[in-house]
């Protein structure tokens, strides 16, 4: 935890479609290679990665991205250990698999051109809402390369694109689109559960939220953007240490991933990266928008919607404030503020309602006189339909892990931010500047030990 804490606060083209190579029977034992260096100084060497010595995964169970119901093998590129990318910018070695989702899978390459490490996610082919990440990313770089000698401090605390290509497996199959990124570790949500326990220290979370805000305030003044998708497991952390990464490599050699060999493709199990966690970096712009001052149509995973998400009036930036509000709540508490998500997006916004309003108190007339769905909450008589409770509770009461004086500095910018009232809701730049962001002596209070630490080294911001 100390090592994590002086980290947080010390550090200050169209695609290309190819066909990969696939890689030969290469043999456990290959020489130790640098991926600085390369004997014509101009291409890192391949490395040769164990066909035999792995566990082999049941056939009968689904696992990883097979598990999901619409899982395809014709959508899904099987990519192979071993196995060479090459585009305009970069050649990639597969080296591992790091994680998958609902409509990708991403691995840890070592680009052998560039003598780096990189991640590779590979979307499943005819993916459409891959259009607006794309999108948003390039629009992301175009800020970045037009002003280049501006330095704003929340660039860093967002993810970028370094390069994309097409994979296809045979000339008439399916194309993939892929995206290079600089590798990060843990999401934030694994890091309060892993490292911390389910709750971080005060000290630690109020790191966090600064890096964020000035991520978000990159993208909202800088950028024009809406992220649109704000929570734990869309934040990284950055990679202190590259070399953490060539021992992961090492155990790949020495240890291969567990893995389902069928006879066109393999399902590999994905390896975690147990790596020391550092800053904060803001990913996955799926969600995002750019281009307008508000937008109309539905956004924001159900458990975080914004009341203007929930009553379905014009919406801009300030959802991502809102978004911030919850996650820094999770990250003190340890759980989530809002989690009743039975049956769906609309069978839960009722009680969704019901509970906003048991933690923030009626909305205001002026809000309800705007949205076209008051009818769809309200009866006549201003009570939630369908008989709906509202939950006796308040945000003090909720709020178990702070006491005295914390809880009601806590509390007090925790109400700066949920708000019904969108306008009303503070800016990422403004937020930078609230009180509760500055250490405070008492944060440490539950370990002596690391409060005399911290009090040493303070916050460099």
């Amino acid at each position: 935890m100390k090592a994590f804490t002086s980290l947080l606060r010390g550090t200050k083209s169209s695609p290309s479609s190819v066909t990969p190579n696939k890689p030969g029977d290469g043999a456990s034992g290959a020489p130790e290679e640098s991926l600085d260096t390369s004997d014509d100084g101009d291409r890192s060497p391949l490395r040769e990665f164990p066909t035999t010595g792995f566990d082999v995964l049941d056939k009968t169970e689904k696992v990883e991205e097979e598990a999901y119901s619409w899982y395809s093998v014709k959508d899904f590129y099987p990519a192979s250990i071993g196995e060479v990318f090459k585009s305009g910018a970069g050649t990639y070695q597969v080296i591992c698999k790091l994680g998958y989702g609902s409509a990708s899978t991403t691995w840890l390459c070592r680009d052998l051109r560039n003598h780096r490490y990189v991640t590779v996610k590979i979307y499943a082919a005819g993916q459409g809402q891959i259009d607006r990440e794309v999108a948003a990313l390039k629009h992301l770089g175009s800020v970045l390369s037009a002003e280049p000698r501006v330095k704003h401090l929340g660039a860093k605390h967002v993810r970028t694109l370094l390069d994309q290509f097409e994979l296809s497996r045979t000339k008439s199959s399916k194309k993939n689109l892929c995206l290079v990124f600089e590798p990060l570790g843990m999401s934030l949500a694994e890091t309060r559960r892993v490292v911390f326990g389910g709750q971080m220290p005060i000290r630690l979370v109020k790191g966090m939220v600064f890096y964020m805000l000035q991520a978000l305030d990159f993208l909202h003044r800088k950028a024009g953007m809406v992220h649109g998708d704000f929570q734990e497991d869309n934040i990284m952390m950055a990679i202190n240490d590259p070399s953490e990464l060539k021992e992961i490599e090492d155990e790949e050699l020495s240890d291969p991933s567990p893995r389902k060999v069928y006879k066109d493709h393999t399902i590999y199990a994905t390896r975690l990266l147990e790596l020391q966690p550092t800053l904060p970096v803001l990913c996955d712009f799926g969600e995002a928008r750019f281009g307008s001052e508000t937008y109309g149509e539905h956004a924001m995973p159900d458990l975080h919607r914004a009341p203007e998400i929930l009553l379905r009036v014009e919406w801009n930036e300030k959802i991502d404030i809102w978004a911030l509000g919850l996650v820094t709540w999770t990250l003190v508490q340890g759980n989530n503020l809002f989690t009743d998500n039975e049956g769906g997006r609309w069978k839960s916004a009722l009680p969704h309602m019901a509970r906003t309003i048991s933690l923030l108190g009626p909305p205001p007339q002026e809000l309800l006189d705007l949205t076209p769905v008051t009818k769809e909450f309200f009866d006549k008589d201003g009570k939630l339909k369908k008989g709906q409770p509202i939950p006796e509770t308040s945000l003090e009461e909720e709020l178990t892990a702070l006491e005295g004086e914390r809880k009601v500095k806590f509390l007090k910018f925790i109400r700066r931010i949920l708000q019904w009232d969108q306008d009303k809701r503070p800016s990422a730049l403004e937020l930078l500047k609230d009180p509760w962001l500055q250490p405070a002596p008492e944060d440490d209070s539950d370990d002596e030990e690391e409060e005399e630490e911290e009090e040493e080294e303070g916050v460099d911001r």
